[in-house]
């Protein structure tokens, strides 16, 4: 008796696939399911009825993305099931074919398995399986479906090796070396593709670290390090919790130095809230009035630039509170009217050598946000006149210099 392959008739459309792109994709099926008979019966059933193979492909893809939710980790589908009110994970069984298609691939979407479009496109995946499940003789898959079947399932989970998260106790055990230590490039990478919840319980960890006054200095600076290496690499909405996180620990206090330092660190400054960044940098610009613009304020200077430098200077500064702090730097760096010293060397303009350079450092930095403060700085009487002379006109043409675009 011939077996369920050999009974069909070719339809109409195999020829219309098998012509097609889909072929050549199943090339790019890992060699581990390449040869698995659930793979092997598409390959059958293709020149024949690509509905068919079309469902077994997708069940290919379910049952892959089934194993790859349990490699990254039953805790952190625990996490991601229970934060996005999906049916919940308590042990491998759970994930067996009972735990709904739909439910699994929204699992692997909120564990980070799949980017938002990559869900959309297995989502869809379904919803086109499922008619194929219940077609009749009025309907039958068209040749795009299939296409769209085949390049979504393989491009999306069959083509991909299954990802090992990253686990806290891998950053934990090199952050606490008593020795500088960063992330390896495999360790930044397995954090790139780690799950958001796994991404989240680091760098909570991080920060914590970094926070902690207890912890011997070296291991504070390692954390610091490794949230400003992981930073480039955090999904959003993780940058968005670990804000809340941050601004949990900060209360109703002022934000602290080291809070901003961290926070900067692992991209989520510009998260907190206005006010507390306003005041943040109005200490510093209260400071910066205290020392004055004198240059024989030069070793104040040095640690007070360096500190504002530390916590995001410029860049980081709210343009509420940034453009008098640009006024300041503007008069430190330009000085005033030079003379003789005291060892009988004339000099045309007495500027605080220690500000002058890492006001210069900072305005290059800050580039094209800083332009049109560092013009209107320009208008100021003071600096009006002061820029009367040649000499200090010079020193902030050197300024527009360094802030204006190269455009």
């Amino acid at each position: 008796m011939p077996n369920e392959e050999e009974a069909l008739i070719p339809l109409p459309s195999a020829e219309l696939v098998q012509s097609s792109e889909v072929p050549a994709l199943l090339k790019e099926i890992r060699p581990e399911w390449q040869a698995k008979s659930l793979i092997q019966r598409v390959y059958r059933l293709l020149p024949v009825d690509p509905s068919s193979a079309c469902q077994r492909i997708f069940n290919a893809a379910v049952h892959d993305l089934r194993e790859k939710v349990d490699i990254a980790g039953l805790d952190v589908a625990k996490q991601a099931a229970e934060l996005y009110k999906l049916p919940p994970i308590s042990s491998p069984e759970t994930l067996d074919e009972d735990y709904p298609t739909a439910k699994l691939i929204d699992l692997a979407y909120r564990m980070g398995l799949l980017t938002r479009p990559e869900w959309r496109r297995l989502s869809r995946c379904y919803e086109i399986r499922r008619d194929l499940e219940h077609e009749d003789n009025e309907y039958e898959a068209e040749v795009v479906d299939c296409v769209y079947i085949f390049r979504t399932c393989i491009d999306v989970v069959l083509s991909r090796d299954p990802i090992q998260a990253i686990r806290i106790t891998d950053v934990k055990d090199l952050v606490n070396q008593p020795n500088v230590a960063e992330p390896t490039e495999e360790l930044t990478e397995d954090y790139e593709h780690a799950p958001q919840p796994r991404q989240e319980e680091i760098c909570k960890f991080l920060i914590s670290t970094a926070l902690n006054e207890e912890q011997a200095e070296i291991v504070r600076q390692n954390a610091q390090r490794f949230l400003a290496i992981f930073a480039q690499h955090t999904h959003n909405q993780v940058k968005l919790n670990l804000a809340h996180f941050a601004m949990d620990k900060i209360g109703r206090k002022s934000l602290s130095r080291q809070m901003a330092r961290v926070c900067i660190a692992a991209g989520i400054f510009g998260y907190l809230r206005e006010k507390q960044r306003e005041d943040f940098f109005l200490n510093f610009l209260s400071q910066m009035r205290e020392v004055g613009v004198d240059w024989d304020a030069f070793s104040k200077h040095g640690v007070l630039l360096r500190n504002f430098q530390d916590c995001g200077g410029l860049i980081q500064c709210p343009a509420s509170v940034r453009r008098d702090i640009v006024n300041w730097m503007v008069l430190t760096y330009i000085g005033t009217s030079g003379g003789v010293t005291r060892w009988g060397n004339v000099r045309h303009v007495f500027y605080s050598n220690t500000a002058a350079p890492l006001i210069a450092e900072m305005f290059k930095r800050a580039d094209g946000l800083i332009a049109d403060d560092v013009k209107n700085a320009g208008g100021l009487s003071e600096i009006k006149r002061l820029c009367h002379n040649q000499h200090i006109a010079r020193r902030f043409e050197e300024l527009v210099d360094l802030v204006e675009s190269e455009d």
